[in-house]
């Protein structure tokens, strides 16, 4: 397994739309990888946009949050959303986008289709952070952030560190690859 930098804000891997996966394409060892990066950054959802593969694979492992201690890692390869309900806010963070940090109004219950990493169908009902969670990652793969669900105020009051994280003037306890990078 190998630890992968994950894209930050500014990286056009952010903003591209993930493209179906195929039976037929070897990801195991991507998302081994993913896994392994994902913890690394104690991370708790991470997209294939992240790792600047443009693939629509998600990875979950809830396993750390206290309610969730006996929920298996999930991996969620083509993922859909069959229906949504409800809305809750909550404080959400991202790990290409990393210090900031703010209030996001999402769908309370969701039912998702996807594949396993066998390929199977499979068809879920998730709720508060396991619903939460998903939807962010979905986000991802279609090339939206959660600041994108900020009202103009807000994301106009974190505009100087988006800046910062853009030109890679933060320090991140883990590898990253910031869009100035993939320029240069």
């Amino acid at each position: 397994m190998a630890i992968l930098p994950i894209v930050t804000y500014g990286h056009p891997a952010l903003r591209e739309e993930a493209k179906p996966v195929e039976a037929k394409e070897e990801i195991r060892q991507l998302v081994e990888n993913m896994f392994e990066t994902m913890k690394n950054a104690l991370g708790i959802g991470l997209a294939g946009n992240q790792v600047d593969a443009l693939k629509r694979i998600i990875v979950i492992d809830l396993s750390e949050l206290d309610d969730y201690k006996d929920q298996k890692p999930l991996v969620l390869i083509n993922p859909e959303i069959i229906s949504q309900e409800g809305e809750w806010e909550m404080e959400e963070g991202c790990l290409s986008i990393p210090i900031v940090r703010d209030i996001v109004t999402r769908a309370e219950k969701i039912r998702i289709r996807y594949k396993d990493i066998n390929f199977n169908d499979v068809e879920l009902d998730a709720d508060y952070i396991l619903g939460r969670v998903i939807l962010h990652e979905i986000d991802h793969l279609n090339g939206v952030l959660f600041i994108d669900h900020l009202p103009p105020g807000r994301r106009k009051f974190h505009k100087g560190l988006l800046l910062d994280i853009k030109r890679g003037e933060l320090e991140i306890p883990y590898p990253v690859m910031t869009g100035f990078e993939h320029t240069t």
